[in-house]
C-alpha cells in the first residue's frame, strides 16, 4: 500500500472511530434482574428453573411462547413513568405486554408456586445482574382470585401492600423485607413492579403463591416460605398405654451420626441420653446355653460308659 493511502486511511479511522464508539459509551447501562425467591415464573420456566422448568405449566408457557426464556433478567419496559396500568394490557401482565414473553401469561391453575402464611413476614429475594436505584412495588392479588383466568388490573388492588426504595444488593439480589395481608387464602399471584430511577426501564414479574386454607394444621415453613412437612411425634397415649400393660416404653428415634462416622466403633454424641438399642437379631450358629448342655450330656454318657466296663470286668 503506498504511503499517502496507507496516511489516509489512518486518518480516518482517528475520526471515525470516536463517532461510532459515542452512542454506546452514552447509552445507560441496563439493569436486569427477577425474583428468584418466591421463584417467579420467567425464573421457574428458564433454562435455570431446575425441576420447575419440566412441570406442566412450563414446557406449555414455552410452546406457547416459540422459545425459552433464556434472557429471564431481561423483561423489562422502556418509558413507562409510572404508567403501568396504561401500558401493560389487562392478561398480559406476567409477560410485560411483551411478545417475547407472552407464554408467561397462560391461564392455569399449576404454574410452580411457594407456599406462604398469611400475615407473616416474607423476604423476596430479587436477583439483579446489574444494580440499580428504584422502586420496587409489591402488589397480591385480591381475595377471592381465579386463577384459571387471565390476570388482569382489577385483580389487583390499587395500592401495593408493600413497597421499598433502593435497597442495597447482597451476594447478587435484593433482600425485600414485607408483612403480607393476612386475608387471603389458596392460590394467588404475587406481582412485582420494579421501576428504576436510574434508566427509563419498569419490570414486571408473577411469582405464583398458595396460602393454606383456614382450619388445617400449620406446618413449618422453610426458607422462601417454602412449607416443610412435620415430623411424626410420638403418642403419649400409646406410651401411656403400653407402661399399664407392663411393656417396656419404646424409646424416641434420634438421627445421630453412625459409629463409623465418629471415628470409634459404638461411640455416641456426648451428652447423648438415648439407650443403646440392644440387638434383637438371633445368632447364626447355636446359642451358648445349648452348647453348655450339650457337653455336659456328652460328659455324663462317656463316664456311664466307662463305670459300665469296670463292672463287667469284675
Amino acid at each position: 500500500m503506498p504511503r499517502t493511502t496507507a496516511h489516509r486511511t489512518a486518518l480516518a479511522a482517528t475520526f471515525l472511530t470516536p463517532l461510532l464508539l459515542t452512542p454506546w459509551a452514552a447509552a445507560p447501562a441496563a439493569a436486569h434482574g427477577a425474583p428468584t425467591d418466591p421463584v417467579s415464573r420467567v425464573v421457574a420456566c428458564s433454562p435455570e428453573g431446575g425441576d420447575r422448568a419440566g412441570s406442566a405449566a412450563c414446557r406449555a408457557a414455552v410452546a406457547a411462547n416459540g422459545a425459552p426464556f433464556t434472557a429471564w433478567d431481561n423483561l423489562r419496559v422502556a418509558n413507562v413513568n409510572g404508567r403501568d396500568r396504561q401500558v401493560v394490557p389487562d392478561g398480559e401482565l406476567c409477560s410485560g405486554g411483551l411478545p417475547a414473553y407472552r407464554g408467561l401469561d397462560l391461564a392455569r391453575a399449576d404454574w410452580p408456586s411457594a407456599r406462604l402464611t398469611p400475615g407473616a413476614t416474607l423476604t423476596m429475594r430479587y436477583v439483579s445482574t446489574i444494580p440499580h436505584t428504584g422502586t420496587f412495588r409489591m402488589y397480591l392479588t385480591k381475595p377471592g382470585y381465579d386463577p384459571s383466568g387471565p390476570l388482569s388490573w382489577s385483580d389487583l388492588p390499587e395500592k401495593p401492600f408493600a413497597e421499598v426504595t433502593d435497597p442495597a444488593p447482597t451476594d447478587g439480589a435484593y433482600g425485600l423485607r414485607m408483612t403480607l395481608p393476612s386475608d387471603r387464602t389458596g392460590r394467588h399471584v404475587l406481582y412485582t413492579v420494579w421501576r428504576n430511577s436510574s434508566t427509563p426501564d419498569t419490570y414486571y414479574s408473577c411469582s405464583d403463591v398458595e396460602f393454606p386454607d383456614p382450619g388445617k394444621p400449620a406446618e413449618t415453613s422453610g426458607p422462601a416460605g417454602k412449607e416443610k412437612p412435620a415430623e411424626p411425634a410420638e403418642s403419649a397415649e400409646s406410651a401411656e398405654s403400653a407402661e399399664s400393660a407392663g411393656q417396656e416404653k419404646p424409646a424416641r428415634r434420634t438421627s445421630t451420626p453412625s459409629a463409623a462416622a465418629q471415628g470409634s466403633p459404638g461411640a455416641r454424641p456426648q451428652g447423648d441420653q438415648t439407650p443403646l438399642a440392644s440387638t434383637s437379631a438371633p445368632a447364626s450358629g447355636p446359642s451358648t446355653p445349648l452348647l453348655a448342655g450339650g457337653a455336659a450330656a456328652v460328659l455324663l454318657l462317656t463316664g456311664g460308659a466307662v463305670l459300665v466296663l469296670r463292672l463287667r470286668r469284675r
